[in-house]
């Protein structure tokens, strides 16, 4: 008899346990849930946005971060170009993914690409060139956005 009333209370330990824990999963779902839905969906996607830097027209993940020491801009009214440097841990195709979607977003026409460890990816617009230049490392993706005007069909210079 003894026996029998150790192993129902082990029985009942066991349920009141069980229950407990199916109380608690669910009001802590209960809350996860409540409190996604009280913060509206804009104000929780606005902090991953990629947003436009000095190229009005070149969107950059929210991820890539700026790097000030290796970025040279020149900008004039309605026009800029230059090379903006920036990092982040992302993976590369990804980037790639996102930069072939969005750039023709923006009129861009994805005019070649390379990839490999090094991806380079060439786009071109009515009057602009632009090299998205990534480069993956051990810890860091690092990634070079140049961009430059078209040279026109009278222009001299070393290259012409």
């Amino acid at each position: 008899m003894n026996g029998t009333k150790r192993i129902n209370n082990v029985i009942a330990y066991v349920c009141m346990f069980a229950v407990i824990l199916l109380f608690t999963g669910c009001s802590t779902l209960q809350t996860s849930e409540k409190d996604s839905l009280s913060t509206p969906s804009f104000l929780r996607e606005k902090k991953d946005m990629p947003v436009y830097y000095d190229f009005g027209d070149v969107l950059i993940p929210k991820d890539l971060k700026i790097d000030k020491d290796s970025s040279f801009i020149y900008s004039a009214p309605g026009f800029s170009a230059g090379v903006l440097a920036l990092s982040g841990r992302l993976d590369v195709s990804s980037l790639c993914t996102f930069f072939e979607e969005n750039m023709s977003k923006d009129n861009w026409k994805l005019v070649v690409s390379f990839k490999s460890p090094r991806t380079v990816m060439l786009f071109q617009k009515e009057n602009r060139w632009c090299v998205i230049n990534i480069t993956d490392g051990k810890i860091y993706t690092d990634v070079e956005i140049w961009v430059a005007p078209t040279v026109a069909e009278g222009a001299r210079g070393l290259l012409k």
